[in-house]
């Protein structure tokens, strides 16, 4: 088996699924966290495009956030993280000063990274988990049969059932949308242009400008997350701009592909079963002498 079925970089996801070459070039996601201003207009624009329901205004406790973490009825979710103290850079929005004890915001908007290698789609059962000739990752409903596989599957802990249809479900990056040459709901609402659209390629191009800029801002601690090809999972379709460590923001730091061992896996199993059928037969020959 090719192990680049499986893990490490792969150039072209949806050739690779068998799309003929002159498949629409991958696209993807590149969210700028140092411009999210947690206005959540990607999260409203998603539930209202795809008809999820609302998850109620119950907030967590921990901060301003009401939905909490991605979910099956939340494909896009923005993150609030507070820090006090002297923690990075902040940005004077012209409000009264809160003294020795700076805060800060972190605010990013999280979705499903449309993994290059995408463990979901490879434990389906059904294949009702498809690569798209975009080079993204999409659940279809008709063919899920709601078996669960997928969610344990995820290294990002993005896709999950839903109770109300007891399928899988999660961001489809608008697929129906990108048919008919539109942007995706959430690109298309954010005020800031926090979250981009685009070929994959222009996307890392331009989050790598962006990261050059900033650090001759002094914004040394600016670093990207998900866009590099030879990481765990191949590379995202969707990467971050972040302001800090990626635990911080509730994202895994180093994530791999959760099917990447299973040919050594299988290499092992075929092993032990061919030393206990050896066992067998000998016990069976020497019984015989």
């Amino acid at each position: 088996m090719d192990s680049n079925r499986l893990s490490g970089p792969l150039a072209d996801p949806a050739g690779e699924a068998g799309y003929p070459s002159d498949h629409p070039d991958r696209v993807g996601f590149f969210t700028d966290t140092s411009v999210c201003i947690g206005c959540k207009a990607c999260e409203v624009a998603c539930k209202e495009w795809n008809l999820l329901p609302e998850d109620g205004l119950d907030l967590t406790g921990m901060s301003y956030d009401n939905t909490g973490a991605l979910g099956a009825t939340t494909w896009r979710h923005v993150a609030f993280v507070e820090q006090h103290g002297s923690t990075g850079s902040t940005v004077d929005l012209g409000m009264p000063g809160m003294g020795e004890d700076q805060v800060r915001w972190l605010m990013s908007s999280d979705v499903c990274k449309h993994c290059t290698h995408a463990a979901c789609l490879d434990v389906c059962p059904t294949g009702a988990l498809i690569r798209t000739e975009y080079g993204t990752v999409l659940v279809q409903d008709d063919v899920c049969n709601g078996c669960g596989y997928c969610v344990p599957a995820c290294p990002y802990g993005v896709i999950d059932i839903r109770p109300d249809t007891g399928g899988a479900a999660k961001c489809t990056m608008c697929q129906d949308r990108l048919g008919a040459g539109l942007m995706p709901a959430c690109a298309t609402a954010c005020p800031t242009e926090s979250i981009q659209y685009g070929p994959l390629d222009e996307l890392r191009d331009r989050a790598g400008q962006r990261v050059a800029e900033l650090h001759d801002q002094g914004i040394t601690e600016a670093r990207l997350y998900g866009h590099d090809p030879a990481d765990g999972v191949g590379g995202d379709g969707a990467f971050f701009l972040l302001l800090d460590e990626p635990e911080v923001y509730g994202l895994p730091p180093d994530p791999v592909v959760t099917t990447r061992d299973l040919p050594s896996m299988w290499r092992h199993a075929a092993g032990a079963a061919l030393t206990a059928a050896a066992v067998i037969v000998g016990c069976f020959v020497g019984g015989k002498r």
